[in-house]
């Protein structure tokens, strides 16, 4: 029998079932990455964004189209992380403004919604790059108006987009040569496929999992409160195998499951030739094990204590509600003392490590958000510090290419203050725009400044490699040594200070005059300084500091100007 229209309760069960999907399938995307960086990777950010709606939805009393998808557009705006966060926010945006208005979704709405979601997500980036998740959905958009108007079955028309989805990401090595080279498909876009084939299993009716999301109405969880109260009839979680001495016939079935019945519930006895397996809630163990002894021997015999299990989750639940009401107290009082006086100016930067973080402070940084490198803050995260700098015009150093998109998002939110984001790519380049602030000059003259000085800082950064691949040419081992510049891997060795030597040498030039080296927090300050004296001497041109980046992952960020 066809399905021409999806309900709110089923489109709901379908989001939070791709959801679950890409959590499930997170690392395996996290894998795909081209650069075998130890840093918040794709298929991190991508869980975060749509967990961040995904809670949101699991908030929800009344789950209609509505409500849903204005849960769903203002989580994942809210919770995006990274470019590949920000650009599933952008989709899941343009999808729910197109749905919003329907009491169910048939082929012609959805045809249009994924129209829509492509548009959106192509507008929200500056310069949208093929062979990544914003081609994959526009392939999936592309074939879903094509086939619109010749078929009115959803179970026909969702599996073919799904398709045209996946031959596109198929194809994304041969859009941009870095995949091509590294042998991966686009992580983002493998993302988003992840995401749609956990929609199309909840949409066929398939068991999921979703146990990595918050409890749902539309999911019929129970959620702790409701298992505070619970009563628990049976206490006893009793399951065995019982390898059977004769034939266990289908009477012999019917009436060892009638005996379960009398002494307990959530029964199951399946028989396979001389094994059967069997599960009961009871409150007497003993008489299932004594009755099924009659039938055969036992083995793999388990039974837990589901009341000693309950009281030791309520615990652990009421831990975690006591430690959420502590944070959010914390964060009231944050909020409820006095503000600094309204100010013409403030800073926001991205950091991390102790050290850059003090750079920063002493710099006059208004509000420092850490992450950075190893978590890419989210939109939410820049709304809070924008609300806590009490500043008419508010300059935004992301810090890191990963978070500018997020950065970007936060300030089209924003409208009782003026967000300016400068695109730092790199520590070094935030540190660069905020000693370039002029303060006499008006706000367009410092944003002119800030974007002209941070284009004359070259960054390198020596970490290590978390997996095999081959890319820039270069065949890279895991546990190998790199120098990572502000366009590729610049050098690969074993030894952090040797491959730091040629990663500089390959940053430097005659018009070289700064060379400035954060050490990280595995490096130990003797070493950072008598290996930038060395480096002093190989550079005798250049004025050579260094300074105390305590930052983790990084063994060195080195920056050229």
């Amino acid at each position: 029998m066809a399905t021409k229209t999806i309900n709110a309760e089923l489109f709901t069960k379908m989001f939070l079932a791709g959801a679950a999907n890409l959590e499930a399938k997170k690392e395996v995307i996290n894998e795909l990455n081209v650069f075998p960086v130890p840093d918040g990777d794709t298929g991190t950010n991508m869980t975060l964004t749509i967990m961040s709606a995904a809670k949101e939805v699991g908030a929800l009393e009344k789950a209609d189209m509505k409500s849903v998808s204005k849960a769903i557009s203002s989580g994942s705006l809210r919770g995006a992380r990274g470019n590949s966060g920000v650009i599933l926010s952008q989709l899941l945006r343009g999808f729910t403004k197109e749905i919003r208005e329907h009491q169910e979704i048939d082929v012609p709405v959805l045809a249009a919604a994924c129209e829509r979601a492509t548009a959106t997500a192509y507008k929200a980036v500056m310069k949208p790059k093929e062979g990544t998740i914003l081609t994959v959905a526009r392939g999936l958009s592309e074939k879903a108006a094509e086939l619109a108007g010749t078929m009115e079955d959803l179970e026909t028309f969702i599996p073919e987009i799904i398709e045209a989805a996946k031959e596109v990401l198929e194809r994304t090595p041969e859009m941009l040569p870095v995949l091509k080279e590294a042998g991966v498909v686009d992580s983002g876009g493998q993302g988003l496929v992840e995401v749609l084939n956990g929609a199309y299993d909840a949409f066929q009716g398939k068991e999921i999992d979703y146990s990595a999301i918050e409890a749902t109405p539309s999911v019929k969880m129970v959620k702790p409160e409701a298992q505070a109260q619970a009563d628990i009839r049976f206490g006893y979680c009793t399951e065995f195998i019982i390898m059977t001495e004769r034939e266990f016939s289908e009477q012999n079935e019917e009436t060892f499951k009638a005996y379960l019945e009398s002494i307990g519930d959530s029964i199951v006895c399946v028989a396979d030739e001389d094994v059967v397996k069997v599960h009961v809630h009871t409150n007497d163990p003993g008489l299932a094990i004594q009755k099924a002894l009659t039938y055969g021997q036992l083995s793999r015999m388990k039974i837990d204590n589901m009341r000693e299990e309950h009281q030791e989750k309520l615990i652990r639940d009421a831990e975690k509600v006591a430690a959420e009401q502590a944070e959010a107290a914390k964060k009231k009082k944050e909020q409820e003392a006095p503000k600094e006086p309204r100010k013409s100016v403030g800073f926001i930067a991205v950091s991390i490590g102790e050290g850059m973080n003090s750079i920063f402070r002493e710099l006059g940084v208004d509000y420092i958000i850490e992450g950075g490198q190893t978590m890419n803050p989210s939109t939410e995260d820049m709304l809070t510090a924008i609300d806590h700098v009490n500043a008419d015009h508010i300059f935004i150093l992301p810090n890191n290419k990963n978070i500018v998109l997020a950065a970007n998002q936060a300030r089209s939110l924003v409208k009782d203050k003026d967000v300016i984001v400068i695109p730092t790519k790199t520590v070094p380049q935030g540190i660069t725009a905020v000693i370039s602030y002029m303060p006499d000059a008006d706000v367009d003259t410092n944003e002119e400044t800030m974007l002209e000085e941070i284009t004359n800082v070259k960054t390198g950064q020596v970490t290590y490699a978390v997996r095999d691949t081959h890319i820039d040419d270069k065949e890279i081992h895991e546990g190998d040594i790199m120098g990572i510049g502000d366009a590729g891997i610049l050098s690969v060795g074993q030894s952090v200070e040797a491959t730091a030597k040629e990663m500089l040498a390959k940053m430097t030039d005659e018009d070289s005059e700064m060379i400035s080296l954060y050490y990280g927090e595995d490096i130990l300050e003797e070493d950072a300084q008598r290996f930038g004296q060395e480096i002093a001497e190989l550079y005798p041109d250049a004025d050579v500091d260094v300074h105390s980046g305590g930052q983790p992952i990084y063994y060195y960020v080195i920056s050229v100007e």
